[in-house]
């Protein structure tokens, strides 16, 4: 088996070569492009092309069902058995799997399951690329230097299994990180965007935004620590939601061990979280954010069962109205705390109803307030309350009156989405966002900025 072999064949040839009682195979196939720019200038460029091959062997014992997974790139014809045979053994030699359940079955072939990847390449900056010139012509003689990439991916996914689960998806990504500083770098802006084809990312109108912020900055401001009233953008909403999302698992929150679990036992499903009418929701087939609408696992873990792979998925609202509807949750989590099946998927939205813009909201202000940019360095504090803990970066600029009126010092924040959630005071119009902490490992997210009254700046930061 070459290289040049079908994904499709690869699947096909791994099943017939098990001997386990149930096996499922997944066959990526990824391709990137990529482009590096820094003091207005290009520096690099590249496409890579890659496959890697997963293979689930479940072995039914009298104690249970065991499984075995394993996992190689650049598998060869010779590598092929063996990697089978690994799996294999591999459940073999372990004990009976915790989320053990059948196969999923009787689920409709994909119609394309046979045809080739699709594929990215250097094309898909077309017309990215020569605005993006055009981008640093316009930095150059405004007095400020632009860096970052942009990075587009393709990756098919093939899914097999004994049961006769034939799917495929294709699941583009593209993200775009641009950085603007002033020539003696000390003063600095970001703005990121997340795109499924680089058709609808704008390199002007990015840097002229961060020409305005670059230009707010010229002003510095110094403030101490405190609780203030504080625009959270998209992005900023988006890195915190997302933490929240991972933390959302209905095994751990019935077990007593999350924010979402019920003094006393259970969980806290039905409660009012936000008195605004608030909905988080993930759908794999939301415009522009589209996601595998089956899931796809690798390895088992604390939200994903391998034995769930090829289990459609569905729109779930995850809050409604500002009340706690679901959990994540395996077909095994929810046999063991008694909520509906709810997998985690690759996206989410928050919408509030809200129709103002950032630039709105900051406009009506009144009295003083931050405006943030972005977070970074997220970490958690204590899982109890789903405290986090981080730093502001590229901006933190002070609001008075409806107007910015300079650039302060940056500060570490501590403050629980769940909290922030329950005491916002407005969210304003969704869009789609570009998650800065989280974008390596999610970025299909739309967000609402939301205005917290008191969000907590624990201490100052000297950072950039």
């Amino acid at each position: 088996m070459s290289r040049a072999s079908k994904p499709y064949e690869i699947v096909e040839r791994a099943l017939s070569l098990s001997t386990a009682d149930g096996c499922v195979v997944i066959a990526d196939e990824n391709s990137s492009a990529n482009l590096r720019w820094a003091g207005n200038a290009l520096t690099t460029n590249g496409v890579t092309r890659g496959r890697t091959l997963t293979v689930i062997a479940t072995v039914d014992g009298a104690q249970g069902t065991a499984s075995g997974v394993v996992t190689r790139s650049a598998v060869t014809a010779d590598d092929l058995e063996p990697l089978v045979r690994a799996a294999e053994a591999a459940a073999r030699g372990a004990g009976p799997a915790e989320d053990a359940q059948p196969l999923v079955s009787g689920v409709p072939a994909s119609a394309d399951f046979t045809e080739p990847p699709a594929k990215t390449g250097s094309d898909v900056f077309a017309d990215f690329a020569p605005a993006l010139g055009d981008a640093f012509a316009r930095a150059r003689s405004g007095g400020r230097e632009l860096y970052g990439f942009a990075n587009h991916e393709m990756t098919s996914t093939y899914l097999g299994s004994s049961t006769g689960v034939r799917l495929r998806h294709d699941q583009p990504n593209g993200t775009l990180e641009l950085n603007a500083k002033s020539p003696d770098r000390t003063r600095s802006a970001w703005a990121g965007r997340a795109t499924r084809d680089f058709k609808d990312v704008d390199p002007a109108a990015l840097d002229t935004e961060l020409a305005r912020r670059l230009g707010w900055a010229e002003r510095r401001i110094e403030l101490p620590a405190g609780r203030y009233e504080t625009l959270l953008p998209p992005t900023a909403v988006a890195d915190l939601l997302i933490y929240q999302y991972w933390s959302a698992s209905a095994r751990d929150a019935a077990e007593g061990r999350t924010v979402f679990s019920r003094p006393g036992g259970g969980t806290r499903v039905g409660e009012k979280l936000s008195g605004l009418p608030l909905t988080l929701r993930s759908d794999p087939y939301a415009p522009g954010l589209e996601s595998a609408p089956f899931v796809i696992a690798h390895a088992s873990g604390d939200g994903d069962s391998v034995f769930d792979n090829g289990l459609p998925l569905a729109p779930t609202d995850w809050i409604a109205g500002g009340k706690l509807e679901r959990l994540t949750a395996t077909r095994h989590s929810a046999g063991l705390t008694g909520l509906p099946v709810a997998p985690a998927m690759d996206n989410l939205v928050l919408d509030g109803g809200g129709e103002r813009s950032l630039d709105e909201m900051v406009a009506a202000t009144t009295g003083r307030a931050l405006l943030l940019t972005c977070l970074w360095y997220i970490r958690e504090v204590d899982p109890a309350t789903l405290l986090l803990t981080g730093l502001t970066r590229d901006g933190v600029y002070l609001v008075e009156d409806g107007e910015v009126v300079g650039e302060v010092n940056n500060f570490r924040f501590n403050e629980s989405p769940v909290g922030l959630l329950s005491r916002a005071s407005e969210a304003g119009r969704t869009e789609k966002t570009l998650p800065r902490e989280w974008g390596d490992y999610f970025t299909r997210a739309a967000m609402p900025p939301l205005r917290v009254p008191d969000f907590h700046m624990s201490s100052v930061s000297r950072g950039v």
